[in-house]
């Protein structure tokens, strides 16, 4: 691991317990065991490093997106993607996806930053809602809304169905951030949720 690598992965760990307002960049040097001016020939402040981490972590997500054949964010190419996937393709998809989430380490500390953050920092608190409310939200309504065009799924409100299909997601999620023990208890959930929801929905189900 490279100096500046450590640089991320100290400060995001430190962002992850403490918040990321209550971490100095003198606090990060001091677990990567370097000198704050040193730190500074790397990164130019704990915003540059917040951005860094940021766009490492959205370069993993295009490469674990990649790897389950999908975009990730263009509900238009994602659309094709599910509407060729069996329900046992889409339960393996989902549990790929949700680990992937749990586990991912950067991915998984940055969403306790923000859980953390939400409600002492206004930017980082819209940061959250964008990030796990509003951004996947608004994508799964678009591919419902195009699964239900191309007669895939019955057609209803697409804004609703997202929301009935993403927040139990989120709501697990949750869940195995504060009680690892709990991760068998909700991918089993999780699939029989999936599978529901596709029979509630889809045309060949409703029949």
């Amino acid at each position: 691991m490279t100096t500046k690598q450590k640089i991320l992965s100290r400060a995001l760990t430190l962002f992850a317990e403490k918040g990321y307002s209550a971490v100095r960049v003198e606090d990060i040097a001091k677990e990567v065991g370097v000198k704050a001016p040193s730190l500074y020939k790397h990164y130019k402040s704990k915003e540059d490093i917040f951005n860094a981490i940021l766009n490492e972590m959205e370069k993993d997500y295009e490469n674990q997106a990649a790897a389950l054949k999908m975009d990730g964010e263009n509900a238009e190419k994602d659309t094709k993607v599910f509407s060729a996937v069996s329900e046992d393709g889409l339960v393996k998809m989902g549990k790929e996806l949700f680990l992937y989430f749990l586990h991912d380490d950067c991915v998984s500390k940055f969403r306790k930053m923000l859980t953390v953050e939400q409600s002492k920092n206004p930017e980082l608190g819209l940061m959250f809602s964008k990030r796990y409310a509003d951004d996947p939200l608004s994508y799964q309504a678009a591919i419902f809304a195009g699964l239900s065009t191309g007669g895939f799924l019955r057609v209803e409100e697409p804004d609703i169905m997202a929301l009935q299909f993403y927040s139990p997601i989120y709501l697990l999620l949750t869940i195995c951030d504060r009680q690892p023990e709990r991760e068998n208890e909700a991918l089993s959930t999780l699939e029989h949720h999936i599978r529901q929801f596709n029979r509630l929905y889809s045309k060949e189900g409703a029949q």
